[in-house]
């Protein structure tokens, strides 16, 4: 992190230090606090649209904080190295750049429990303020350097990955979105505390709920689940150059723009996916009773063997094809 300081080199001879411009996280505050006034603006013109939105300064620090994660996410997996973050509380920068290097390399991390433990561990039990740090939001007035979008802006790099692996994650963006808004704000008790020991003096465990126990219900589950998931057990690279990178619209731009033609989408994709997986075990259970219908011909000396292996053979690949 920018002017964190670092620890003496001579203590660390084996090891190259690389600097890398992640601002301080009191100045996410004010950037959001221009982005989300140039969404709000639904009058201004589209130079003056693409102008406020490239001053708001939001978009580059995505792609910084991107870009550090890949170098640390390529320390680890290309050349074998350890890697120490430093960050100058430990705490903003630190926890941003470690948990997007997870995402980008342990696949556990892209399903729904495994980004709930990534929270709860990098997050949650590493004593990242949330009270504090969401205090006041990007509309309030008398902001202090305690407060800031850190989080917010974890969650957009993980939207952005998101986007350029779309089949990679098992949630979808809403699911991000919806941690967004209880990190802020919650009826359950998982971001209060800003640290374990206020969690334990305050007895959350006891007084409150955990919203993981609520989000992991087969009910709620349902609707922050991707359609198009497919697995991926190799490690992802997302790109940092700035065409690929986008204004998450889904979030910033919901009061402003009608979410209504990409909601009905999904709902299309996820209608035909579950017809294609009930198609398919339709199609398995009629495989099974062909094979036992073939076999009791067999047996009553109906069809030989030979011809049943053939007409199987061109079957399969008549379904295949």
């Amino acid at each position: 992190s920018r002017g964190g300081g670092f620890e003496v080199e001579i203590y660390y001879p084996q090891w190259r230090r690389i600097n890398k411009p992640i601002d301080r996280h009191h100045v996410l505050l004010d950037c959001l606090a221009k982005l989300i006034e140039a969404c709000n603006d639904t009058a201004t013109s589209m130079d003056r649209w693409l102008s406020r939105l490239e001053n708001s300064n939001w978009m580059s620090h995505i792609k910084d904080t991107l870009n550090c994660a890949c170098l640390v996410a390529q320390c680890l997996d290309q050349e074998g190295a350890s890697v120490l973050v430093h960050g100058s509380e430990g705490l903003d920068a630190t926890l941003l750049v470690t948990s997007l290097a997870q995402v980008i390399l342990n696949p556990d991390c892209r399903t729904v429990r495994g980004l709930e433990a990534l929270v709860e561990r990098e997050w949650l039990q590493a004593g990242y303020p949330f009270p504090i740090r969401h205090r006041k939001s990007c509309y309030s007035n008398g902001k202090t350097k305690m407060q800031a979008p850190t989080f917010l802006l974890f969650l957009d790099c993980v939207g952005q990955i998101h986007q350029q692996f779309p089949c990679s994650f098992e949630f979808s963006t809403s699911f991000l979105i919806m941690l967004f808004e209880h990190s802020y704000c919650s009826q359950f008790g998982t971001f209060l505390g800003t640290c374990e020991a206020d969690r334990i003096r305050l007895k959350l465990s006891e007084r409150t709920v955990s919203l993981w126990s609520y989000l992991n219900r087969p009910d709620v589950l349902q609707s922050f689940l991707n359609p198009m998931y497919d697995p991926n057990n190799r490690v992802i690279w997302p790109s940092v150059a700035p065409m690929s990178l986008s204004l998450w619209s889904e979030l910033y731009l919901r009061w402003v723009v009608d979410q209504t033609p990409q909601q009905k989408a999904w709902e299309t994709i996820t209608a035909l996916r579950e017809k294609d997986k009930e198609l398919r075990l339709k199609a398995t259970r009629l495989r099974r009773q062909l094979m036992d219908l073939e076999r009791e011909a067999v047996e009553a000396g109906i069809l030989d063997i030979d011809s049943t292996m053939y007409d199987r053979y061109v079957i399969s690949h008549t379904i295949i094809c």
